[in-house]
Formats: structure tokens, C-alpha cells, sequence
């Protein structure tokens, strides 16, 4: 992580130390690539992902594939700026465990556009570990290719033109770390969620002003981008009371001194 990349995360985490209530609260406006106001969403780069033929005559298909892996860090957002989340081994065991659990396999989200479901037998969910991968396992041992969102997807999931999955859910408990960077999903609940089959891992195109414009994964953006970064960081402090000797508005280009003057401040220094 280069050093303003870290300097954003440093001054997002202490303005959220200054405004979050306890460790235990879920992130404010918690958002990745997803529009303002619909569930959460982790989306990631799908592990061992299977098509084969099912077991039977051959005219079936049988798909397996990691919605989300555990223990892994990702880029997430709040109202603050950008941190680390990442999805804690048993997580959604007690969701999991619903006998009426309804979840269907979709693709891109599209609640219609659905080829398995929990409640009539074609998908089955699970938390697990093959090899060194830990996540969540889903498992449609029989698809039909006479679904034409079937017949759509299987050719581009064989080609490697899609390869990424997501899922949809609420988070029902969780922490922060104690420097404010990191947030763990320690439970979550996908009943009525989905798992999805996604074209890409994030929207980078998202409604909202100040930091929550702010999507593209931060090594992907350029110098202005992360100067323009730290602009609506210090903005945002300055507008909360904080670094009143360095009103935004008088400095529309930040220079290196400020940079390092913002870097060396005890407000933005990351705690021991």
C-alpha cells in the first residue's frame, strides 16, 4: 500500500473513531460497488467454480462454486472512506441452519432470473473448506440447459468469460478493530438473500457525493485522484471541528508540505 493510499485509510478510520458509538455498530452507509439504499453485497473473485454434467443421462448440469471466501480482506466503504472488511469463519452458520431457508441462485442479482432455489431441492448452501479455500460452498447439482438463463450463462462460465460470484445478505453482528481500519462479519443472514452469478466484482459508477463517489479500488487510481481524496478527507474533518488551521477552502491544490503536515498530525497517525 503506498504511503497516500495509507494516509486516506488513516484519515478515514480517525474521523470514524470520532463518530462511531461502539466497535460492535455496522458500518454507516456501508457501500462497495452497490447504489445507495440496496442490501449489502460481497462480491469476489469466485473460487473453484465447477460446470460438469450431473450424474444421470448428461443432460443435466451440475454447478459448484465459492460465493464468498472467508478470512480474506476486501476493499469496503462507509460514510468515513474506504477499510478493510472481511467475512469471519462461521459467520452465517445460524441463517444457514433455517429449516424454511429461501435463497435462489441468480444471476447478476435479478431476482427473476433465477436457475436454483433452496426451497425446492436445486441448491444447497454451506459453509466449508476444500483445500485451502474457507467460504461459502453453493452447489446446484442440476441445472437444466432448456432455462434460457441457463443456456445463457454456461457458455461464458466455460469460455472464462464470467468468473466471479456474490452474495446478498444482512449483517446481524460484527466488529471493528481497534485502529478502526478493519470491520469482521462475524454473522450474517441470507435468508431471502441470493448467491449470485456476477459479471464483475464492483461497480465503480456510484450515486452520492463526497467520499461515496469515491469507488474505483484505491491502487487503481492515480496521484490526483488520491490528492483529491485527501482534499474531501480533510474537508470532512475540518467540517467536524477538527484541523481548524487547515480550512479546505483556501487550499483548492494541496502541496507536498500539507500532504506531510496532514500525514505527520496526531488526528490522521494511525494508534498504536
Amino acid at each position: 500500500m503506498s504511503d497516500a493510499i495509507q494516509r486516506v485509510y488513516e484519515a478515514a478510520a480517525q474521523a470514524r473513531a470520532d463518530q462511531v458509538r461502539s466497535a460492535g455498530d455496522r458500518p454507516s452507509q456501508r457501500r462497495g460497488g452497490e447504489l445507495p439504499g440496496t442490501t449489502p453485497l460481497v462480491r469476489v473473485k469466485a473460487e473453484r467454480i465447477e460446470l460438469r454434467a450431473a450424474d444421470g443421462d448428461g443432460k443435466l448440469l451440475h454447478f459448484n462454486g465459492f460465493a464468498s471466501v472467508y478470512n480474506r480482506g476486501y476493499e469496503m466503504w462507509d460514510m468515513f472512506g474506504p477499510y478493510t472488511e472481511q467475512v469471519s469463519s462461521g459467520a452465517g452458520a445460524e441463517s444457514l441452519a433455517k429449516p424454511d431457508l429461501d435463497v435462489p441462485l441468480v444471476l447478476q442479482h435479478e431476482s427473476l432470473r433465477r436457475i436454483a432455489r433452496t426451497t425446492n431441492g436445486t441448491l444447497t448452501l454451506a459453509e466449508t473448506t476444500v483445500d485451502d479455500v474457507e467460504g461459502l460452498l453453493t452447489d446446484a447439482p442440476a441445472l437444466d440447459p432448456r432455462d434460457a438463463d441457463v443456456a445463457y450463462i454456461v457458455p461464458k462460465l466455460e469460455s472464462g468469460l464470467i468468473d466471479e460470484m456474490s452474495f446478498r445478505f444482512m449483517i446481524t453482528k460484527g466488529s471493528w478493530s481497534p485502529d478502526w481500519m478493519e470491520y469482521h462479519i462475524e454473522g450474517y443472514d441470507i435468508h431471502r438473500g441470493d448467491v449470485a452469478i456476477v459479471g464483475y466484482g464492483a461497480n465503480p459508477h456510484t450515486q452520492g457525493a463526497g467520499l461515496r463517489t469515491k469507488q474505483l479500488p484505491l491502487a487503481e487510481r492515480t496521484e490526483a485522484d488520491l490528492r483529491q481524496l485527501e482534499r474531501d478527507v480533510k474537508a470532512e474533518l475540518y467540517r467536524r471541528g477538527h484541523l481548524a488551521g487547515l480550512d479546505p477552502a483556501t487550499a483548492p491544490a494541496m502541496s507536498r508540505e500539507e500532504l506531510e503536515r496532514i500525514a505527520r498530525s496526531t488526528l490522521i497517525a494511525p494508534r498504536a
